[in-house]
């Protein structure tokens, strides 16, 4: 590690942590809130959804156009002026008179929002080696509660006071986030030397000589499908096999993230005990968790209890396998770290994108069983993949 660069206190460590959580949140207050969006606009089930689709979307191109600039310029100048288009485009969704707005005002947002993979390698790049994994995974449970806390938050707000008044909080929480990282966060000198041309053809470089990347690229790409497949239609399900109103669906669906907590928990135990273990046998492990979480949809997914522990499921399956993932690429390739990280949540959240799309019009088509078909697919495929790549 360059001497130049500060050490990774435990501080700094928790205000990635925290800033990761707040920050990847801007990207999942609408799931618990399209029922309210839908009314609101009097738009369509697969229309409303498309403004997390356009979320995700945008999440990858902000993932593969600026992340790499962290290899490029300094970290923390890069994400102080990232914050000004952050909080700029929270209030352009909350003050937004139509649907057709709000499609690319989320495009921007997820844009924008991605720098928490900023703060992952970082921690990896701060870190010492034998405590790069927990670093890692403890930078990773903050933007996992993050996820989660955002669905539990926008559906109680939602509920009680309207969609648009979750996007002024948000905005309030980024204007007092800036201020703490403009104080305590650490700057990162870059280590590219070269143009932003070369910086992004440095990546297809990397993807093509890297099959362990490639690899992981791919498993993130089909669990987050898998998972975004779930969120997105849930609080349709609810509404329409549950029979609740569209507050209190949104409410119940925010409920549901809390459960989400132990996906969170087990990023950080795995990233403490994964240098112990084989990592191909980590992932046919949580890959099976997945896949049996659709199980447990399936013939339980019309009762509260079904839903809880397929959640419960499918959030440790799919966070064990991100951390995994990228516990791998991260010590193949530590000198470009931001770069080999793009590549992944690249892929990562255009899988994200796919199962949102693809869920959203199954349900309206099919209903539940179609969701259930869908997500169960993806994780299908996942597992038939990892197997096949382990063997080569």
């Amino acid at each position: 590690m360059d001497v130049s660069q500060p050490k990774l206190t435990s501080k700094i460590l928790w205000l990635m942590a925290i800033s990761s959580g707040l920050v990847v949140a801007n990207n999942y207050y609408n799931q618990p809130l399209l029922g309210l969006m839908a009314k609101d606009f009097n738009v369509s089930e697969s229309k409303i959804s498309g403004i997390t689709m356009f979320t995700q979307i945008g999440y990858a191109c902000g993932l593969f156009f600026l992340i790499p600039l962290g290899d490029m310029f300094r970290r923390k100048k890069i994400i102080l002026i990232d914050f000004i288009f952050i909080i700029g485009s929270l209030l352009a969704m909350s003050i937004s008179p139509s649907v057709e707005l709000l499609i690319p005002i989320s495009f921007i947002i997820g844009f924008t929002s991605v720098i928490p993979q900023l703060f992952i390698p970082m921690a990896a790049t701060l870190a010492s080696a034998d405590e790069k994994p927990k670093a890692v995974g403890f930078v990773m449970s903050g933007l996992l509660i993050g996820i989660l806390g955002s669905r539990v938050l926008s559906g109680y707000i939602g509920d009680i006071y309207g969609w648009r008044e979750m996007y002024y909080i948000a905005v309030l929480i980024m204007c007092v986030l800036y201020i703490l990282i403009y104080f305590y966060l650490p700057e990162i000198y870059p280590s590219f030397k070269g143009s932003y041309k070369n910086l992004m053809l440095s990546l297809i470089q990397l993807f093509k000589s890297n099959s362990s990347l490639r690899s992981a690229a791919l498993r993130g790409g089909l669990s987050f499908a898998s998972l975004s497949a779930f969120w997105t239609p849930l609080v349709f399900h609810l509404e329409e096999n549950f029979h609740l109103s569209d507050g209190n669906a949104s409410n119940i669906a925010g409920k549901f993230g809390l459960i989400g907590a132990f996906g969170a928990l087990a990023a950080a135990l795995i990233g403490k005990v994964i240098s112990k273990y084989n990592k191909n046998t980590i992932l046919v492990f949580t890959t099976l968790m997945i896949l049996l979480s659709w199980i447990i949809f399936y013939y339980g997914g019309n009762n509260y209890i079904g839903l809880t522990l397929g959640i419960i499921l499918i959030d440790i399956g799919v966070q064990s396998t991100q951390i995994t993932n990228q516990s791998i690429i991260f010590s193949n390739h530590p000198e470009v770290g931001n770069r080999v990280n793009t590549i992944y949540m690249t892929s990562y959240f255009i899988g994200g994108s796919l199962g949102t799309f693809i869920s959203a019009y199954a349900f309206e088509r099919y209903n539940w069983v179609g969701v259930i078909g869908v997500g169960s697919s993806f994780a299908l495929l996942m597992l038939i993949f990892h197997l096949f790549s382990t063997k080569k």
